[in-house]
């Protein structure tokens, strides 16, 4: 696979997370902006040497190359691979759900020092397995437990927060009066990122007087738009169409590769009319580095830090260090992030840059109060 690429630049400038606790433990990674070299991307060895930590992880059905939260756990894997003596890893891919179980059962038979398994859909999965090998290690990217489980470090990010920012940059930057965002599919991981959307453009029209609608998500009702899947790009490219066809001119998907559809819609509606009306804005990652040749589409991306809290997962457990519980990232605690506006930094005007810091200190030091539906 072709991922080897896509990890090296994903670790040059994913935002690194200090996980803020959310219930009895504690945790921290690498402070915000650090950087590591990534080896070539490989499997790993087959099992474990003495005195080693060989860790181990289980995608999601969007596959090691999805350029968003499997892409970014594994970035995270190979970090710590790069940042640890002794430590190794590898990976198995999960073509469907039912692949969950059996891949999380090979690694605990590799006598794995820690699985790592990424995605919501793995949360059953990962807890039970995780309750009847009490003495493995695991980490699990997008789920958390009540009560929380003593040996697995459950990875969350209130994505809300900076959804919440971007949404309030697409209200302010756009020129029809309507923006769009759609899931992948219906989870509250996917959910999460559409609520802080909505309802920051609902801020900056509450702030400002306008009226700027968004298609294909309401926060009150949570009903929306999803594709079904992380992997059809032929959905979001149609999907995006039947939103630009409406008007929107800013389009944020939250569907992993799905997205790159959406990015190809986007580009063809720009080359049909002859000049670059409509924009868009990634997700999970900074897009600029997952799908550069999009690049001059995306504002920003809307961030979460996978990379740090999963090599920090990694490390822990190399270090004897390791702590299960869950844990959450924020904007306080550089856990989500949005990501710089790269060709867009002198389209955004000062002003809507301003009120962006103003926005995030509000929402960090509780003065705005960023709500979510989601239960994640």
């Amino acid at each position: 696979m072709k991922h080897s690429a896509w990890a090296t630049a994903a670790l040059a400038v994913s935002a690194s997370v200090v996980i803020a606790a959310c219930g009895s433990s504690t945790s921290s990674a690498p402070a915000a902006g650090s950087t590591s070299s990534t080896p070539a991307a490989g499997s790993g060895s087959s099992a474990a040497a003495a005195g080693k930590t060989l860790g181990c992880m289980v995608t999601d059905t969007g596959g090691i190359d999805d350029r968003s939260f499997n892409a970014s756990a594994w970035a995270g894997m190979q970090a710590a691979q790069s940042a640890g003596s002794g430590i190794t890893v590898k990976y198995l891919q999960s073509t469907t759900q039912a692949d969950y179980v059996p891949n999380i059962n090979t690694f605990i038979s590799q006598k794995c020092s820690i699985i790592v398994t990424v995605g919501f859909l793995m949360g059953d999965a990962t807890s039970a397995a995780a309750k009847a090998h009490a003495s493995q290690k695991f980490a699990i990217v997008d789920f958390s437990y009540t009560p929380p489980l003593p040996n697995v470090n459950a990875l969350l990010f209130d994505t809300a927060q900076d959804g919440f920012q971007g949404g309030y940059l697409a209200a302010g930057m756009t020129k029809t009066g309507k923006v769009a965002t759609f899931g992948g599919q219906k989870l509250p991981t996917v959910t999460i990122y559409m609520d802080g959307f909505w309802d920051g453009v609902q801020y900056y029209n509450q702030k400002h007087g306008t009226h700027v609608q968004v298609l294909g998500w309401n926060e009150q009702t949570q009903n929306g738009s999803f594709t079904g899947d992380f992997t059809n790009q032929t959905k979001g490219q149609t999907l995006t169409q039947t939103f630009i066809s409406e008007g929107a001119d800013i389009i944020f998907p939250v569907a992993g590769n799905v997205g790159l559809g959406a990015a190809k819609a986007v580009q063809q509606a720009d080359a049909a009319a002859g000049s670059q009306k409509v924009n868009m804005m990634w997700v999970d990652v900074d897009g600029c580095v997952s799908a550069p040749q999009y690049c001059k589409y995306f504002i920003t991306s809307v961030q979460k830090g996978i990379v740090a809290a999963v090599s920090t997962a990694v490390t822990s457990t190399a270090s004897g260090s390791f702590k299960g519980g869950n844990y959450v990232g924020t904007l306080a605690n550089g856990g989500v992030a949005l990501a710089p506006f790269h060709t867009f930094d002198s389209k955004v005007p000062t002003s809507l840059k301003n009120e962006l810091a103003q926005v995030k200190a509000g929402i960090v030091n509780g003065s705005i109060k960023v709500a979510t539906k989601s239960p994640a």
